[in-house]
């Protein structure tokens, strides 16, 4: 549960790197996830991990 964001829930995606010759290996690519101190519900702080757009888009307030 460590790569996963603590507000919106997104995760790692799988796929394919895909070479000029068309060879193709497995890829997993993470979200931008950070450590931030917020402020949960109840007004208690906790270190959680959030990614980049959650921080943006104001969605998670950050403590002080």
């Amino acid at each position: 549960m460590s790569k996963i964001c603590a507000i919106c829930g997104k995760g790692p995606s799988f796929g394919n790197n895909v070479s000029h010759a068309n060879n193709k290996s497995s890829k997993t690519w993470y979200p931008n996830l950070q450590k931030i101190k917020a402020v949960r519900e109840g007004g208690s702080i906790a270190t959680i991990k959030v990614c980049t757009r959650c921080i943006r888009s104001g969605k998670v307030t950050k403590a002080l």
